[in-house]
Formats: C-alpha cells, structure tokens, sequence
C-alpha cells in the first residue's frame, strides 16, 4: 500500500497525545491514512522507546495497534470509541528505527455501543511482527457532549476525522 494513494485524515495540532500528537517530542506523531476500507499508519519507533537489545518495547507495539484500531473505528464507524480490552499476539521481533506500517479494520460491530477491530504491524520485509484484537465502545458525539467527557474544540476535531473521504 502506497501513501500517496490514500485520504490523510485531519489531525489537531494543539494536543499531546503519546501516540498521534504532532507536538509532543517524546511520542510516536503517528499520521492516519485511509482507503475507506483500512486504516494505515507509517512509523518508526525512535531509540528511546526500546526495550531489550534494541527490541521495540511491547507496551509500545500495543499502543500503535491500540491507536490504529481507535482511529479506525472512529473513522469507519464514524463514533467516537474508548477501548474496552485490546488482545496483542508479538509474533516476530520488531526493532527501533525500522520502517513499520500499522494497519486496522473492523471486523464486526457487536451493536450499536460495540465494535471489533483487528490491526496488526508490518516490518520493511512485509512480515506481520505484531497482531491484536481490541473491543471498542461507541459513542455518538450527542452522547460524548452528555458525558462532558471531551471539550466541545475535541469533539468537533473528531467529527473531522468521521467525515467520508468523497465530503474531504
């Protein structure tokens, strides 16, 4: 899958999120691209986020899965998703300063309020290295503002990633 044929979802750039932040020095900046289908994500994971030899740190394969799944949901399903449980199988070694791409679909939703998604981590060799399964809760931007969960500015950022990509 090439980059330039596929949508880059809207990101806010006045947040600190470890994982799609542009801002913060210390995380991941992961971008989101869609095809309407898939969500897809190109990093590679600095040095300082290491665990063994070099060895990317599990916690941190697991927060790019959790964060492809997230935005996928978000995107597709056009919901605004918490994650309820997340499954990770680490299947071949994935290394800092490798070239990885993330990629998520949903496989079913249980209901309205519920969502699965499968994402998994790819090496510059095509290998899948990193595989997970995660539960997500739904909630419409009504329900969102009910909660008084999220800052209206927040809410309506995450409307702009719902958006189809023919409304872009």
């Amino acid at each position: 899958m090439e980059r330039e044929t596929l949508y880059l979802l809207p990101n806010r750039e006045d947040h600190h999120c470890f994982g799609c932040s542009p801002l913060n020095p210390s995380g991941l900046q992961m971008k989101f691209y869609t095809d309407g289908e898939k969500l897809y994500s190109w990093v590679a994971v600095p040095a300082h986020l290491c665990g063994w030899q070099r060895l990317v740190h599990g916690g941190i394969l697991s927060t790019i899965l959790d964060e492809i799944m997230g935005w996928c949901a978000i995107h597709l399903l056009k919901r605004i998703t918490l994650t309820k449980s997340m499954e990770v199988h680490f299947l071949k070694p994935v290394y800092v300063e490798q070239s990885l791409r993330a990629e998520a679909r949903i496989l079913s939703t249980e209901n309205s309020r519920e969502a699965i998604a499968e994402g998994w981590i790819v090496n510059d060799a095509g290998e899948v290295c990193t595989q997970s399964t995660g539960r997500f809760a739904l909630f419409t931007p009504g329900t969102m503002r009910r909660m008084n969960l999220f800052g209206e500015e927040v809410i309506r950022s995450i409307e702009a990633v719902m958006r189809d990509i023919s409304e872009s």
